[in-house]
């Protein structure tokens, strides 16, 4: 039974309880002291939406499916009866395939190299048993199509090739010549050829490539709650696109200024809302986020809401755009909520209020002081993802070192990408007061956030975690430590077991937020 925080007005809210988490898998482990080829680090992480499979993408071009495994490939159900403990299993994968989905081109007409780097990778809904997703380079999205197939053989020839070797016929011939020899006694009777299926292998096809619409870098692809349209964007525009049609995009956003002179932010990420077809979020190198609604007009160049924190300190430094800049951005499972990460920073923000974030967790708090050493180095600029459970009750990004942060309602810790993931852990203590509930309540008061110092010692920013990815439905991460793939599961702690007065029922943490602030509201 899940603990019970009091809101300060008498109201019992849940918290979720305290994970343990350990190691599952690693995939593509390097051996001490070996050197990681560029091509071969991993640039983008993704589950599909029912979490059977995983993709990856790197730097050379290649994509990588995973597919899971525990409990799956067990088809007797006597079996599955008599090993109660599978449905507590966490879900394990095991490579399923791979394969080149973009490689290096040059662009004559701007004299301009196109790396082969997979910048995104997104899944499709599937069907027929097979599997589709869409990838980007810089300048061009693929969309792929990975099906099982049978690989056929013809058998029951007419000629045997072994009898007429036997018979001399062909020890000065080779290759296809060798098939025209016949018997020296002849054939009684000829019959046709069969075609047998040999053996099943899986076979990706691209089935459409879409080109020829972006001037700058594609930074996002994100794929519509209707599975027939999908955007992909750059530092100045937002394309809509049809699956089914690759020679024709709309352009929905464009905030290029007349003069390049005047232009003062640039899109960093975007994201299509989870349920509603209509909306979609794109954010800015300015920290904001905006929302759009593509029924009002073809060219959204009006946005629905927007989504800014005033920095009402007063304290501005030359940095403080740079660190505001939005690196990546998720909505929640319900919708309701967006996630943002900058470089200093998790923000939580709730559609239902623009003023200011629900919440705000510290990520590199402790790197203020270097930020001069950091610019020097372009480490500043260093782009981190972030992503939520399945259940909206915790946050996750990455950071240096190969360490990855995770924030809960009353936890905060650190991770490192390593089969011993709690060797440099740091937890915060678990206290009521560090509770979202009180976190929601205390908005009126002063950006109260979740601090978390990375435990005081050095830093490696030649290793950093930016990619990652929480599993649709359970507590697994996915994330990337160069070339490696390491994967963690979380248990529930002992601890946390506990039973306690008061317990009501809820959906998860974020519902918990909004419930206490509407409490506050109405002064209960």
């Amino acid at each position: 039974m899940s603990p019970v925080v009091s809101n300060g007005s008498g109201v019992g809210i849940i918290t979720p309880p305290t994970l343990d988490w350990k190691f599952s898998q690693v995939f593509g482990e390097r051996a001490a002291g070996e050197e990681v080829q560029e091509v071969d680090i991993i640039s983008a992480i993704e589950f599909d939406k029912s979490g059977e499979h995983l993709a990856t993408g790197d730097r050379g071009g290649r994509v990588v499916l995973f597919e899971r495994t525990d409990g799956n490939d067990r088809a007797i159900r006597k079996d599955l009866e008599k090993l109660d403990y599978l449905g507590n299993r966490h879900p394990e994968f095991r490579y399923k395939t791979e394969f080149q989905s973009h490689e290096p081109e040059f662009d004559y007409l701007k004299s301009l190299e196109i790396e082969e780097k997979i910048n995104k990778v997104r899944w499709c809904q599937s069907a027929n048993g097979a599997l589709f997703l869409l990838s980007t380079n810089d300048k061009t999205v693929k969309y792929w199509k990975v099906q099982e197939k049978k690989v056929k053989k013809i058998c029951d020839m007419n000629i045997d090739s072994s009898d007429t070797v036997a018979n001399g016929r062909i020890d000065s011939q080779s290759g296809p010549a060798s098939d025209f020899v016949f018997h020296p006694g002849g054939y009684s009777s000829l019959h046709l050829p069969l075609v047998i299926g040999h053996e099943t292998n899986l076979v990706p096809r691209c089935r459409r490539v879409y080109a020829h619409a972006h001037d700058y870098h594609i930074n996002s692809i994100s794929n519509n709650s209707d599975g027939e349209t999908f955007i992909s964007a750059d530092d100045l525009r937002i394309n809509l696109w049809n699956l089914e049609i690759c020679n024709q995009s709309f352009n929905i956003v464009d905030v290029k200024p007349v003069n390049m002179e005047d232009l003062t932010e640039v899109i960093t990420s975007a994201e299509f809302h989870p349920t509603h077809c209509n909306t979609l979020a794109y954010s800015s190198s300015k920290g904001t986020v905006r929302l759009i609604d593509m029924r009002q007009s073809a060219l959204c160049d009006s946005h629905a809401k927007i989504f800014e924190e005033h920095d009402t300190s007063g304290s501005r430094s030359f940095f403080t755009e740079i660190i505001a800049s939005i690196s990546d951005i998720k909505f929640g499972k319900d919708g309701r909520h967006i996630l943002t990460r900058d470089y200093m920073m998790l923000k939580l923000w709730d559609l239902n209020m623009e003023s200011s974030p629900i919440a705000t967790f510290q990520v590199h708090e402790y790197l203020r002081p270097k930020l001069c050493d950091l610019y020097e180095n372009d480490t500043i600029f260093d782009k981190f993802e972030c992503c939520l459970s399945g259940d909206g009750t915790r946050v996750a990004t990455g950071s240096y070192s190969n360490l990855f942060r995770i924030f809960g309602s009353t936890e905060a810790m650190t991770l490192e990408a390593s089969k011993n993931p709690t060797r440099r852990q740091t937890q915060a203590p678990s206290k009521p007061s560090r509770s979202f509930a009180n976190l929601a309540r205390s908005r009126r008061r002063g950006a109260e956030t979740v601090n978390m110092e990375a435990n005081g010692g050095t830093h490696d920013f030649s290793t950093k975690l930016l990619h990652l990815a929480w599993h649709p439905t359970s507590n697994v991460i996915a994330c990337a430590a160069a070339n490696s793939l390491y994967m963690y599961y979380a248990e529930t702690c002992p601890q946390s077991e506990r039973s306690i007065h008061g317990i009501m029922d809820c959906h998860g943490l974020l519902w918990m937020l909004n419930f206490s602030l509407k409490t506050l509201q109405l002064g209960y």
